[in-house]
Parts: C-alpha cells; sequence; structure tokens
C-alpha cells in the first residue's frame, strides 16, 4: 500500500499537536507495511528530501512574496505543496491521499479530481471550536473549507467521540462516514527520560505545576492562573511552570501581575522536547485546564510520564480521563474546582501516587502508537476496497469529448 500524505507541518516545524501526530502516525505506518510519502513545507535549514524512519518527506519552499494576510499565504503553500505532489503523483503509483486539516485542504481536493484517487482526511479540530462559534468572514472562509473537507473526503478521520459529533453537527457529515481513531503516546519517549539531579531546582525547591501547549484562550491558562491564589494559599512552596507559545502570552503575564503571583509563575516559551520530557518527570501535578479540546494528547504524555494529571472535562479530555481513577476533572472554566483538584493531589501524596499508577497503565494498555496505526490501516483498506468496486474509479479514465 502506497499512501500520499499531506500535512501543514512536520517536525521540525511545530505549531501545536498536528506535526507530533502525523510525525508518530506516519513512522508507525511504515512499520505496518505501508510506504508512506509525505509532503510538508520546509524550514530555513531543512532539506527538500530526506528519508526519516523510513517515512519518505518532502518539503516545499515558502512562498516568495509578500501577501496581503495568513488565507493568501496558506493559498500560496498550497500552490507550493501541489507542485511537489503532483510530480511525485507523475512518478509513483499511489493507492490513495491522506490530508491533516483545512490548511492543506485545497492540495488534497485538487490531487483528488486531477489524479482521480480516493482522499482520506483528518480533521483534528474545528475553527467553530477553536473559537467558540463563528464570528467574522475569516473564521466563515475556514469554517467553509472543513465543511469542503468532509464532503469531498471519501471517508474522515477525527480522534474523539466528542469530535465525530461536532463535525456531525457543524457539517451535517453522515455519521457513517466519520472513524474515530483516537491519538497515541510513545512511550518509549518518556520511559528512559534521564534527568539530571539538580533539575527541578531550576525551577522550584518546592511543588511543580506544569503546563504545556499553545498559549490561546481555548488551552484555558487564564483559568489556571486565576486559580493559583487559592492553591497557593494552600501550598505556599508551589511554582506553576508554563511552556509555550501563543497571542495571549503578554495578557497573561499581565494577569499574574496583577494577582501578585509573579515570583510563583515561569513562563518558558517555546520548550525542547527534551525538556518537555524532563519537566513532566519531574513534575508534582500536570494540568490541562481546556476549554476546547479534541483530544489531549498532552494528558496522555502526562500519564505516560507516571505524572498525575488534572484536566478539565470537556472533549477528548472528558473521555481519556476516569474522574478519581486516573486522573481528577475539574469543570470547565471554574478557576475554584480545578483548585480543589489540584489542592487534593499536593496534599495526598498516596492519592496522587494511585492516580498516576493506573494513568500510566492505561497510557500503555489503550493508546499505543501501534494499535492507533492498524486502525488507520484498516479505514485505508475500507476505502481502497470500495473504490475498486466503485462507478467512479474509471469514469476519470474515460476521455472528454
Amino acid at each position: 500500500m502506497k499512501v500520499l500524505m499531506v500535512s501543514w507541518e512536520y517536525p521540525p516545524i511545530s505549531v501545536g499537536g498536528l506535526a507530533s501526530h502525523v510525525n508518530d502516525l506516519s513512522t508507525v505506518l511504515v512499520e505496518e507495511g505501508v510506504e508512506i510519502h509525505l509532503v510538508t513545507q520546509g524550514g530555513e535549514e531543512a532539506d527538500r528530501y530526506e528519508q526519516e524512519e523510513g517515512v519518505n518527506v518532502y518539503r516545499v519552499n515558502k512562498p516568495e512574496i509578500s501577501t496581503p494576510d495568513f488565507l493568501t499565504w496558506v493559498m500560496l503553500v498550497n500552490f507550493n505543496l501541489l507542485e511537489v505532489a503532483n510530480s511525485l503523483l507523475d512518478e509513483y503509483e499511489f493507492n490513495l491521499i491522506h490530508t491533516h486539516d483545512w490548511l492543506v485542504g485545497f492540495t488534497g481536493k485538487s490531487l483528488k479530481y486531477s489524479h482521480h484517487l480516493p482522499l482520506v482526511a483528518t480533521i483534528h479540530a474545528t475553527e467553530s471550536g477553536r473559537n467558540n462559534g463563528i464570528y467574522n468572514s475569516h473564521q466563515k472562509y475556514i469554517n467553509d473549507v472543513e465543511w469542503l473537507i468532509g464532503y469531498e473526503a471519501w471517508r474522515l478521520i477525527c480522534c474523539s467521540q466528542y469530535m465525530k459529533e461536532e463535525i456531525h453537527g457543524l457539517f451535517q457529515t453522515p455519521k457513517d462516514k466519520i472513524d474515530v481513531i483516537n491519538n497515541g503516546v510513545d512511550l518509549d519517549t518518556f520511559d528512559d527520560v534521564e534527568v539530571p539531579m539538580d533539575f527541578k531546582e531550576k525551577y522550584t525547591n518546592g511543588n511543580l505545576i506544569f503546563f504545556i501547549g499553545r498559549i490561546v484562550r481555548e488551552k484555558g491558562v487564564q483559568v489556571l492562573l486565576e486559580a493559583a491564589p487559592k492553591i497557593l494559599s494552600a501550598t505556599p512552596d508551589t511554582q506553576f511552570v508554563i511552556a509555550g507559545k501563543g497571542p495571549m502570552l503578554d495578557e497573561l503575564k499581565s494577569q499574574v501581575y496583577n494577582f501578585g503571583i509573579a515570583d510563583n509563575v515561569t513562563f518558558t516559551g517555546y520548550i525542547s522536547e527534551e525538556e518537555k520530557e524532563r519537566l513532566y518527570q519531574v513534575a508534582d501535578v500536570a494540568v490541562f485546564p481546556s476549554l476546547y479540546e479534541p483530544f489531549g494528547i498532552v494528558a496522555l504524555e502526562a500519564m505516560a510520564s507516571k505524572t498525575p494529571v488534572v484536566v478539565s472535562g470537556v472533549g477528548g479530555l472528558d473521555e481519556i480521563i476516569e474522574d478519581g481513577r486516573d486522573g481528577l476533572k475539574a469543570l470547565p472554566g471554574n478557576a475554584n474546582s480545578l483548585a480543589e483538584k489540584i489542592i487534593k493531589l499536593l496534599t495526598d501524596q498516596d492519592y496522587a501516587n494511585s492516580l498516576q499508577k493506573t494513568g500510566y497503565r492505561k497510557a500503555v494498555e489503550d493508546y499505543s502508537w501501534q494499535g492507533i496505526a492498524r486502525k488507520t490501516k484498516e479505514v485505508y483498506q475500507q476505502v481502497l476496497d470500495e473504490y475498486q468496486s466503485s462507478s467512479w474509479k474509471n469514469e476519470g479514465l474515460i476521455p472528454k469529448i
């Protein structure tokens, strides 16, 4: 089976969780016998072609001209992606195309019709979900592109039952066209992490609460900071480490100063994978207070690191965590609820240990990439079987007069 995959980002270019998802999925698909050719954006130092763990990666140049806005720039990148993808389709005989999210939607649609191949698409999040609705023409455009992806795809993949219901509700995509395949976690990454003896001391000599993610409204960091004074009144030696970057960073820094807790909060900005893995290991609690979360891979990373987690009960996080068994769930957007859950873990070590052990076991048993890759391959095979017996396959071979 030979698959042409298209993704907006792929390591080392990584903005959210999309890059790591596509990286882990494609690598394990190769182990399952699928030949993957992936077209993505290039970096300043990136080679145009390289093979990474069996995945053939082709990187395109960034647009060389200025654009009036982000959406125009996205379209120019899609033209560059198309140039490389078309040349690959002329050289290799692919079975299908697999795209990830709206940013490469037009590339997938164009390739589908120009080469008459079935399209599989993964929607990782929606514009409506990220913004709690559609409020302007920019958002409506992205929302419409997401609808188009669902319409054009032979099958649509999403990461949780929550996302399946959201996609069906927003776009009226038939439920029997949508496959739920959870994200996964690479256990090997977090099992053998070497942590220097004094690593935690560079952040704190007390408790360490760790958050990592994009610094945007839907990730709920503002709720965590609102909960911080109550947490500090119960456990004064606590340090909050906020890792990530995004448009809300300056606003959150102002919030910290207004609350008078600047000495107890560290904003790290972007951190390396090595730093992230070490912080998971030394954290007393990992907290993800999202207001919107299609899945929540960071919660799985914490569980794989044997770190107790507190999440808000939304979206995919609500499906991953069983409250009081493998983690704790707070009411979404409720700082008091979040504070109470975190204080419980910081002040009851036996309880925290019990949760982290059960959480680790769940990560091992339910969220391996091997199982996820096999389910994805099954979707591919279903699409190919239907495509082979369809009239649409042969329609593209009939010359138009």
